[in-house]
C-alpha cells in the first residue's frame, strides 16, 4: 500500500474530476472536490459519496481546497487553467500540482494545438514558478472509464516533470486508480503527451468509440 494523500481536485466537478474523485476515496486517500462554488462542489461530493456508500469526498472553494491538500489535482478546462493558478500560486507553495489538462484549440480539438510555452503544462509551471512541482498526468484516461469503479482501465498514464519525487506521487496515484503509470521523461515531454489526447479524440470519432488509449508495449 502507497501513501495516502490529501488530493483536492481543482475544477472537480467537469468531465473527469468525479472518476478521479471517486477512485482515488475508494483506495483510501482524502479527497476534496474544488469548484468556483463551494455549493456546487458539495452536490458533486454528496453524488459521489452516494456511489461510495460512504461520506469519504468533500466539496469545497478551489481556494479552500487548495489551502487543505497535499497533492492538487487540476481538472478545469484549459481557458479557465491560467487564471485560475494566478490566484493559487501562493497557497500552492511547495506542493505538487498534478495537470490533467491538455492544450485544445476549439473548435479544432482532434488537431494538435502547441501554445507558446509548449503544453498547457508547461504555462502551470510557468505561472506557479519553481516552489510547485508540476506534473503532467491523466491526460489520456477517458471520463467514462473512471466513472466506474469496477471496471479496469484500459490504458496506462505517462507521466511527465521535472523532479521524480513529484512523478513518483503521480505513478502510484496511476495505480490506485487501478492502471499504469509510466515515468515518461521531463515537463517539456508534456507537449507530446498532450498532443497524443487530440488524436484519440480523432480516433474517437473516426472509429465511433468512447474511449480510445495508449498501452506501452516491453515493458514487465
Amino acid at each position: 500500500m502507497g501513501q495516502k494523500y490529501t488530493l483536492a481536485i481543482l475544477g472537480g466537478t467537469g468531465n473527469e474530476g468525479p472518476g478521479l474523485a471517486l477512485r482515488w476515496a475508494k483506495a483510501g486517500h482524502t479527497v476534496i472536490i474544488g469548484s468556483r462554488e463551494a455549493e456546487k462542489a458539495q452536490r458533486v461530493a454528496a453524488g459521489i459519496n452516494a456511489k461510495l456508500g460512504a461520506p469519504l469526498v468533500s466539496g469545497m472553494t478551489n481556494l479552500e481546497a487548495a489551502q487543505a491538500c497535499d497533492v492538487a489535482v487540476l481538472t478545469v478546462p484549459y481557458a479557465a487553467q491560467n487564471a485560475l493558478l494566478e490566484t493559487l500560486k501562493d497557497v500552492l507553495r511547495g506542493k505538487t500540482l498534478i495537470n490533467v489538462n491538455v492544450a485544445l484549440n476549439p473548435p479544432k480539438v482532434a488537431q494538435v494545438y502547441i501554445p507558446p510555452e509548449g503544453s498547457a503544462s508547461e504555462q502551470a509551471q510557468a505561472i506557479l514558478g519553481p516552489d510547485v512541482d508540476v506534473v503532467a498526468a491523466f491526460q489520456n484516461v477517458g471520463a467514462h472509464t473512471l466513472e466506474d469503479a469496477d471496471h479496469p482501465i484500459e490504458c496506462d498514464v505517462l507521466v511527465c516533470g521535472d523532479k521524480k519525487a513529484a512523478k513518483a506521487i503521480a505513478i502510484q496515484l496511476a495505480g490506485d486508480l487501478g492502471t499504469r503509470g509510466i515515468d515518461a521523461g521531463p515537463l517539456v515531454n508534456a507537449k507530446v503527451v498532450e498532443g497524443l489526447t487530440s488524436i484519440l479524440i480523432g480516433i474517437n470519432i473516426r472509429y465511433k468509440v468512447p474511449g480510445s488509449g495508449i498501452r506501452i508495449t516491453g515493458l514487465p
